[in-house]
């Protein structure tokens, strides 16, 4: 399971024009869910993005968590991130999970934050997409287990 995180000052996700999910001060979850992913794969993830210290303390030094800064969550599938880029300009995606695990694995995840009491939106999956962001700093991690 992959998540790329940035550290943003806002994030929406909208389908269609309009808009599904929206967050102040957070963290933006491009989330990808691969063929041998499972609910210990997730829980683990999801404890290093909770935990994952992007946030600046009173000195300015990147110490505190999402949690410690009060900071949201925008969850967005994205498939792509699974994709195999080693060979050829075309992108190759079997280590991606089937449609249906990868989808249980992205609700579980999303689930999981908000039952960890994180405010926690998300876009919806297997949807086309239009993700807006205001990176701060920029601040971009790519986490993977």
């Amino acid at each position: 399971m992959i998540a790329l995180i940035q550290r943003v000052s806002s994030a929406s996700v909208g389908i269609s024009g309009n808009t599904v999910g929206t967050i102040g001060p957070g963290l933006l979850v491009l989330l990808g869910v691969e063929r041998d992913d499972d609910k210990g794969r997730s829980d683990k993830l999801l404890n290093k993005v909770l935990g994952y210290r992007v946030f600046g303390d009173d000195a300015g030094k990147m110490n505190l968590n999402l949690r410690q800064a009060g900071g949201s969550l925008l969850v967005v599938s994205q498939f792509t991130l699974a994709a195999d880029t080693h060979s050829g300009l075309r992108p190759g995606f079997s280590r991606g999970a089937a449609p249906a695990d990868a989808e249980r694995w992205y609700d579980y995840f999303v689930m999981a934050a908000r039952d960890q009491g994180i405010k926690t939106e998300s876009g919806r999956f297997g949807a086309d997409m239009q993700v807006s962001l205001t990176n701060d700093g920029p601040v971009t991690f790519w986490l993977q287990v």
